[in-house]
């Protein structure tokens, strides 16, 4: 009697929910595997450590259809464009939905994108007028020719003018000052730590932080979902959206350093059409990375791209061409969404609920009464006849700029 029972338990779960609710399952199951469109770069990137994998618990998160290391699209969209990155992300910032995506939750290197979780996790607690000095410490282990605001030790400068030579510059100098300011008695390995516990908050799950800067680091990964999530937090906040729309501004002299220019180093801000916000990256072991915000229509979407090549777009070109394809999607085109921090939402394995069955094996499809009776008739008829087991089966784009990189790191 043990089969029927947990038979019958799902058919009363199934016919007392009202049309529109959301039912969720115990056990996560991976998406349909579907290659990514991919185009190969002239010169083939140097070999690099493989990545830890996805804890299974975590790869559906957002839904079921994000659950694959490849090619997570509606059913009937036009196809992605080819690209070289080796995963990435088109969400929605305000719906939450997730357009698509390539391997959403794999395991990558973030270089300087991870500025956007220091960014999330800090912002809140440091007041922008506050007035600080630079240590030496600061500056220990910092490459001269990595990416750097051009702060000096001993210099004065204002938490904002910081935040601006962080997120305009991509200062890995201004990163340092910043984490050992809001890691508090800790210093900077308390800021690391609070970015950590910011992923935690955000359900970032494959993000962890070694570096404020973004900087390679022992273990240091994050993921084009990930970054979406990340994104989303930061860019809630009217400081860090003026930070990013900032084109150039100026910090005055410090300890002879002469006053330093602050040039935003988006180079699409401008120019791709609607542009709110971008981030570059780049270091040797993390190739190209990218996050960037566009407006068009009332939609925000946010782009996240991991392990780019310079070339034939490089990180923009394939930005530009990916965030045109999400612009050219119905509104209501998803494969999953971006789930609340804290757990807020629903179960993240949920992948029955009311919609409109856009989604290519997403977290969600539409559930009229018919296929509610259907469905239960299906499964007591298999009890009826014996079976010990019911299993339901789940059912060119415009060429992008040629872009040279920008290297960050």
């Amino acid at each position: 009697m043990a089969p029927f029972r947990i038979v019958a338990v799902t058919l009363s779960a199934l016919l007392v929910s009202p049309v529109g609710a959301t039912v969720t399952r115990t056990r996560a199951v991976a998406a349909p595997h579907r290659p990514c469109p991919t185009v190969e770069p002239p010169a083939r990137p140097p070999a690099t450590p493989s990545p830890p994998p996805v804890d299974p618990n975590h790869r559906a998160v957002g839904g079921e259809g994000l659950a694959t290391p490849g090619l997570a699209a509606p059913r009937d969209a036009p196809r992605p464009p080819a690209v070289t990155a080796t995963s990435w992300v088109v969400a929605d910032l305000d719906s939450g939905r997730v357009l698509g995506g390539c391997g959403p939750h794999e395991h990558r290197t973030p270089a300087s994108v991870q500025k956007l979780l220091l960014a999330a996790a800090l912002m809140p607690r440091l007041d922008p007028t506050e007035v600080v000095e630079v240590k030496r410490e600061d500056l220990r282990d910092l490459d001269p020719e990595s990416s750097l605001m051009g702060v000096a030790a001993g210099g004065r400068y204002s938490v904002q003018d910081l935040w601006l030579g962080l997120l305009l510059e991509s200062g890995n100098d201004a990163a340092n000052v910043l984490a050992r300011l809001g890691g508090g008695a800790a210093g900077r390995p308390g800021g690391v730590q609070a970015m950590n516990d910011e992923a935690r908050r955000l359900r970032a799950y494959q993000t962890h932080a070694a570096t404020p800067s973004g900087l390679d680091g022992p273990g240091q990964y994050t993921s084009a979902y990930d970054l979406a999530l990340i994104t989303r937090a930061a860019f809630a906040r009217e400081d860090f959206r003026r930070y990013m729309a900032t084109r150039a501004t100026q910090v005055p002299e410090q300890r002879g350093r002469g006053t330093l220019a602050i040039t935003n180093d988006n180079a699409l801000l401008g120019r791709y059409p609607g542009m709110l916000a971008g981030k570059t990256g780049f270091t040797d072991l993390a190739r190209q990375t990218y996050v960037g915000v566009a407006e068009r229509d009332g939609r925000r979407l946010a782009v996240t791209l991991l392990g780019a090549e310079t070339a034939p777009l490089g990180s923009l070109g394939e930005a530009t061409a990916l965030l045109n394809w999400g612009f050219g999607l119905p509104p209501d085109a998803s494969v999953g969404r971006l789930v609340a921090p804290d757990g807020k939402d629903k179960d993240d394995r949920v992948v029955i609920a009311a919609g409109d069955g856009r989604g290519g094996g997403g977290d969600s499809s539409s559930l009229s009464p018919p296929f509610l009776l259907g469905l239960g008739a299906t499964i007591l008829l298999s009890v009826v006849l014996g079976a010990t087991t019911f299993r339901r089966r789940n059912m060119r784009l415009p060429s992008a700029p040629r872009t040279t990189a920008d290297v960050e790191d």
